[in-house]
């Protein structure tokens, strides 16, 4: 079989979290293989890939067996620039919700900026909340309310089909109306991004920003805003700059030789 046509094809990222039957992992393969993808990455699977994986997968082993394995989704994305999740019911987790087609069209374009992951989470159970708040927005796909489940190789196969035909009309008109835009050149990566969330959730711990509530309404809060901001390298070093002093301002007050405490 030739190479992906489309130079983006290169950019997406498929990635399986979890999975509890090695032979979803060939199904996957064989669905993202048929669509001109090739890049898959998994994470955590209950059981290494094994003889079902391989009939099932019906000539695409060799996008399994160049499948690297990752211990957590943090790391498996911590290179991309946008990270979608794709998931089947609302959680506490507030993301924008996406529609396949335009979800495709928009993982298209971020792909000028970067690799696009695309997440799909365990057979049962899906993506955890902890592992939806590493993506920029979710995925839908809108199935019958009466009958919704859907098996892992199928959601991967009508995204797989949506990614490729948005390759192939690429060059068309733009979508006007998108209310968080994909990101652009110099964006910063997911990896900068985590970095500078954690010392925020250090920071504000420090300065008791919280008083005694659960500090996770909070962070989500501030998770999606700095998200939709589109920041790039530049400014996680401001605002991490920033924050190295606050965090630094705190311990002088903690240890009373701050601005206003005697010596």
């Amino acid at each position: 079989m030739s190479e992906p046509s489309h130079p983006a094809a290169e950019r997406l990222r498929i990635v399986l979290v979890g999975t509890q039957h090695p032979g979803n992992i060939g199904a996957a393969a064989r669905a993202m293989k048929t669509m001109g993808l090739r890049q898959l990455v998994l994470v955590a699977p209950e059981k290494a890939p094994d003889g079902s994986t391989h009939a099932m997968a019906a000539g695409a082993d060799d996008v399994v067996e160049a499948a690297p394995v990752f211990a957590t989704l943090a790391e498996a994305v911590a290179d991309c620039r946008w990270v979608l999740g794709a998931t089947a019911r609302n959680r506490r987790v507030q993301l924008e919700q996406l529609h396949p087609r335009d979800a495709a069209r928009r993982a298209l374009k971020a792909t000028e900026s970067g690799t696009v992951a695309l997440v799909f989470g365990r057979e049962r159970t899906g993506l955890e909340n902890h592992e939806l708040q590493l993506c920029h927005a979710a995925v839908h796909i809108p199935s019958d309310p009466a009958f919704s489940s859907l098996n892992l190789a199928a959601a991967v196969q009508v995204l797989s089909y949506e990614l490729r035909c948005a390759m192939l009309d690429d060059g068309g008109p733009e979508q006007a109306l998108v209310r968080t835009a994909p990101p652009s050149a110099g964006v910063a990566s997911h990896a900068e991004l985590e970095g500078l969330f954690g010392q925020l959730a250090e920071a504000l711990d420090q300065i008791d920003f919280h008083k005694g509530r659960t500090p996770d309404s909070a962070l989500r809060k501030l998770r999606r805003l700095y998200l939709r901001a589109n920041l790039d390298s530049a400014d996680v070093r401001l605002l991490r700059g920033v924050l190295a002093d606050t965090q630094r301002m705190a311990r002088l007050a903690g240890d009373g030789s701050g601005p206003g405490k005697m010596g």
